[in-house]
């Protein structure tokens, strides 16, 4: 595992601890989650275009859908 550097505000860095502890892991161990998410998120983004791509033209809502009914929740 290769080790890096990083500078934050000191307060910043005590407040991530605190919430570290209260997670019961460390702040190291956090960034390493984030890091990888962060190094992942292009891959997943390329997967969902891949699977939104493949799936275009092939899905029937069975009606067209008016302005109105596609914005109702």
């Amino acid at each position: 595992m290769k080790n890096i550097t990083l500078s934050a505000d000191e307060s910043l860095i005590e407040a991530a601890r605190a919430r570290a502890r209260a997670e019961q892991t460390t702040l190291n161990e956090q960034f390493r989650r984030w890091l990888a998410a962060y190094a992942q998120t292009r891959g997943r983004m390329d997967r969902y275009d891949a699977v939104m791509n493949g799936l275009r033209g092939k899905l029937k809502v069975g009606r067209k859908l008016s302005r109105e009914s596609m914005n109702e929740r």
